[in-house]
């Protein structure tokens, strides 16, 4: 089997081939391609036993599991690409239950004639990610379709993770009087991936905030666990989506202060160039948390005190409301209602 290993990755011209349909057929090239790029990125004990599956151990409490998929369009962006972007997002499911992740899955679907090149690039920094979170990459799954029929690469993934049993977030848990902190900057990833989409430069540079978020919330939960209601990673939609959803699962309306919300000066040059609304932009490195008045000050000031909540404010309340509405109160000094995005405002962004 080693010497069938060697033979695989010699023979695989990572830096000039290209992906064909052999390389999903489940034969002799399919072994070169999971085993000259995969397996060389991922590396751990679990893939190098060779089975369909892994088996692990789990610590005890309440298992946490999520899937996703990433369609990203482009593949590449500044401060990323989808593989970082997978592994990140699945992380940040896995930690906004208050979970400590564990293991990870990845799938491919890779188009015919999608450059190893870059394949390879993908799945080099995939593992980057996964080895810098401490969160492997344990199994997985490649196949290969015809041309024109996958974009590039999708990259569809699972994560595990394990939760005290004393911690139970959800997102109905939110009351009248609760604080609703922001972990950052938000729009950092949507602009960043419309201006490679759409060939746009900026005086700034805009990279993505893609990030792992479960040491932030370790520290969390370790400062004020029993204080925290729920937490949200704000993805597709933004922070408008985020704070409409959970007003209608909890039953209760939200205030927020616009001038109390993180936003790079760029992100909101490029937002106003563009016509968008930073509350409907994705985030990828940004949490939102509910947290009882009581706690909001010792959670606030723990999220500061970590690299990736440095920026983290505290932007408004929860409040009664039978129509659940978001209402913000703006840099002018007036209101108005924060609804959900209508229609498809972005690119693929994740």
């Amino acid at each position: 089997m080693n010497m069938m290993i060697k033979a695989y990755r010699r023979k695989l011209d990572v830096a000039n081939g290209r992906v064909d349909l052999s390389h999903g057929a489940g034969g002799r090239a399919m072994g070169q391609l999971i085993e000259g790029i995969f397996h060389k990125a991922f590396d751990n004990d679990w893939l190098r036993a060779g089975n369909d599956q892994s088996a692990f151990s789990v610590p005890g409490g309440r298992m946490v599991m999520t899937t996703d998929g990433y369609v990203v369009s482009p593949l590449f962006f500044p401060g990323g690409n989808i593989g970082t972007l997978a592994v990140h997002g699945t992380i940040n499911d896995i930690a906004m239950a208050g979970a400590v992740p564990l293991y990870l899955s990845a799938s491919f679907i890779i188009e015919e004639g999608f450059p190893f090149a870059d394949l390879d690039r993908i799945a080099q920094s995939m593992g980057a990610a996964s080895r810098e979170a401490g969160v492997p990459i344990i199994t997985g799954d490649t196949k290969v379709v015809e041309r024109g029929k996958a974009d590039g690469v999708f990259i569809s993934t699972a994560g595990v993770g394990m939760v005290p049993d004393e911690l139970d977030l959800r997102s109905d848990a939110a009351q009248p009087g609760d604080a609703v902190i922001i972990s950052g900057s938000i729009g950092d990833h949507g602009v960043a991936v419309m201006s490679k989409h759409e060939n746009l430069e900026f005086d700034t540079d805009i990279a993505s905030d893609s990030a792992a978020l479960h040491g932030l919330v370790a520290d969390m939960v370790a400062a004020g666990g029993a204080h925290i209601r729920l937490m949200r990673d704000p993805t597709r939609g933004g922070i408008a989506a985020t704070l409409n959803e959970v007003a209608s699962q909890s039953r209760v309306g939200f205030r927020i202060d616009e001038d109390k919300i993180p936003l790079k000066p760029e992100v909101a040059a490029a937002c106003e160039f563009l016509g968008l609304d930073p509350l409907n932009v994705a985030n990828e490195g940004k949490l939102v948390a509910v947290v009882a008045p009581e706690g909001a000050n010792a959670v606030l000031a723990t999220m500061r005190a970590h690299p990736l909540g440095s920026e983290a404010a505290l932007v408004g309340h929860v409040v009664a409301d039978d129509n659940c509405f978001v209402q913000m109160t703006t840099s002018f000094g007036g209101g108005r209602i924060v609804d959900w995005l209508s229609g498809e405002q972005l690119p693929r962004i994740c």
